[in-house]
């Protein structure tokens, strides 16, 4: 409850104007009931991002299946992390954190840590398997997640963030992640 509170709080009010009291107030609580659970703005932030993250990850977990089909399953992959990163709260997180990062460093940082790193390593990790049976040429497996993550986020992200649509067709999404998986599987086909 706290932490959903929280999170629309940040997101209807940006890091700077989010302050403990006023999640308090929302919450209908004391502030020092707040504080037990969260010693500052900081950690409540990174609690609240950590929670969604987490989720995501076990998601994206499940569809990277060993022993699939490489290409479907990183289809299946793409179209989850487009959809991902195109909901709407993904979109204001986003945003949240592109134009406040610079005044508040600290919470680019989180952001940085719980959501794009840790789904580049699962990525990661799961590429070095596909390499190491010979289905990708070798190469280093995080760098190749974070091509393949630069290919899902040049189509339908770029353009809500940029306001060039309003919401994302979820075959926009589809063509983009199909996009994304043939130039990846060129640009890493085995030798």
């Amino acid at each position: 409850m706290i932490l959903k509170v929280a999170q629309q709080y940040f997101l209807e009010h940006g890091y700077a104007g989010t302050t403990m009291s006023g999640i308090a107030a929302a919450l209908g609580g004391s502030k020092g009931t707040l504080w037990n659970h969260f010693p500052s703005k900081e950690a409540l932030f990174s609690a609240v991002l950590d929670r969604v993250a987490r989720a995501y990850r076990a998601r994206l977990s499940q569809i990277l299946e060993p022993d699939g089909d490489l290409r479907t399953t990183l289809q299946r992959a793409c179209i989850s992390l487009i959809g991902k990163v195109t909901s709407t709260e993904a979109i204001a997180l986003h945003r949240l954190i592109v134009s406040e990062g610079g005044r508040f460093p600290e919470l680019s940082q989180i952001f940085f840590e719980l959501a794009p790193r840790n789904t580049r390593a699962l990525l990661a990790q799961f590429l070095e398997r596909a390499m190491a049976r010979g289905l990708l040429r070798a190469a280093g497996p995080t760098d190749a997640a974070r091509v393949l993550m630069a290919l899902c986020m040049a189509g339908s992200h770029q353009q809500l963030l940029m306001a060039q649509i309003s919401a994302p067709d979820p075959e926009q999404i589809e063509q983009d992640a199909l996009f994304a998986v043939d130039l990846f599987m060129r640009a890493y086909a085995p030798e």
